[in-house]
C-alpha cells in the first residue's frame, strides 16, 4: 500500500445523461488518505475502472466504501464492490457506510450481501466517523430529491479533504465544508435544476471556503459540452483560487 496521499477519478459522469450514455465513466472515487484505501459512490463501472485503472488498485486492499446518497449513478456498483472487497465474502473485512435509506424500505445494498463486510454504519447528520487511521464527519444534511444525502469532510494530519456531493445550493454549505482540498459536484452551468449545483453554486462555495484546491466533477451533458477544464480555468482566474477540472482516470497526489 502507497504511503502517499491521493485522489483516483474513477469517473466523472453525473446524473441520468451522461451516465447513461457514458458521455463520461461513472465509477466514483478511490481515496487513499493517512494509509486508508476507500471508495466514494461506486455507481455504474466502478469495479470496471479499479480494475482497469493505471497504476493498478486492488479492491481486497479497501478498507471502506462510502455512499453519499442511493441514487443509482452513486451506488449501482455497491454490492459487486462489496463482493470484490471481500473477496467474494471469504474474508469478512471492511466497512460500508450509507444513508439510512439506501438500506431500508427499499435497498440498493442487498440484504444477502450484508454479513460480507465487517461493518455496514448507517450515516447520520454531524456525526464522526473512523476508518482505519482516517476519521471523517458529515457536516450537514443535503437537501437533494427527498433523498437522505451527505457530504464528507476528512481529516489527516497533513490537510483536510472536503467533498460535497449531489444538493441544492444553501449558504451553510459553505462554512460547513471549510477544509484545504474540495471536490464539488457540478451538474449544470446555468441554474435549471434546483436539486443540483450549478456553476454559479461553484463559484460561490470557491469563493466563501477559499480552499488551496477545488476539483470540479460529477459533470452533466451540458457542462461535458462546454469543456469543463475551460470553464474551470475561468472559475480560477475569477477567483484567484486554484480549480481543476477532473478527468476520467486522473491522479491527484496531494
Amino acid at each position: 500500500m502507497e504511503d502517499r496521499d491521493y485522489i483516483k477519478f474513477l469517473g466523472t459522469a453525473g446524473a441520468r445523461f451522461a451516465v447513461a450514455k457514458q458521455l463520461r465513466a461513472s465509477g466514483g472515487i478511490w481515496l487513499s488518505l493517512a494509509g486508508t484505501n476507500v471508495h466514494i459512490d461506486p455507481g455504474p463501472g466502478a469495479l470496471v475502472k479499479i480494475c482497469s485503472a493505471r497504476p493498478k488498485l486492488d479492491p481486497t486492499n479497501l478498507d471502506a466504501i462510502i455512499l453519499s446518497h442511493r441514487h443509482l449513478d452513486h451506488s449501482a456498483d455497491v454490492n459487486v464492490l462489496i463482493e470484490a472487497m471481500t473477496e467474494g465474502g471469504r474474508k469478512k473485512r471492511g466497512i460500508v457506510f450509507a444513508p439510512e435509506d439506501a438500506l431500508d424500505p427499499d435497498p440498493v445494498i442487498l440484504r444477502y450481501i450484508r454479513d460480507y463486510p465487517a461493518e455496514i454504519r448507517t450515516l447520520k447528520e454531524k456525526a464522526l466517523y473512523q476508518t482505519g487511521n482516517l476519521r471523517f464527519t458529515t457536516p450537514i444534511a443535503h437537501i437533494h430529491h427527498n433523498t437522505q444525502t451527505y457530504g464528507f469532510k476528512f481529516e489527516t494530519p497533513n490537510l483536510t479533504l472536503a467533498y460535497i456531493s449531489d444538493t441544492r445550493f444553501f449558504p451553510a454549505l459553505i462554512e460547513a465544508y471549510k477544509a484545504d482540498v474540495i471536490i464539488i459536484n457540478t451538474l449544470l452551468i446555468e441554474p435549471k435544476n434546483a436539486e443540483h449545483l450549478n456553476l454559479q453554486d461553484a463559484r460561490q462555495i470557491i469563493k466563501g471556503i477559499s480552499p488551496r484546491l477545488a476539483i470540479l466533477t460529477h459533470f452533466g451533458r451540458d457542462m461535458l459540452r462546454a469543456k469543463p477544464w475551460i470553464l474551470a480555468a475561468q472559475l480560477e482566474e475569477e477567483t484567484g483560487i486554484k480549480v481543476k477540472a477532473a478527468q476520467d482516470g486522473m491522479r491527484l497526489d496531494l
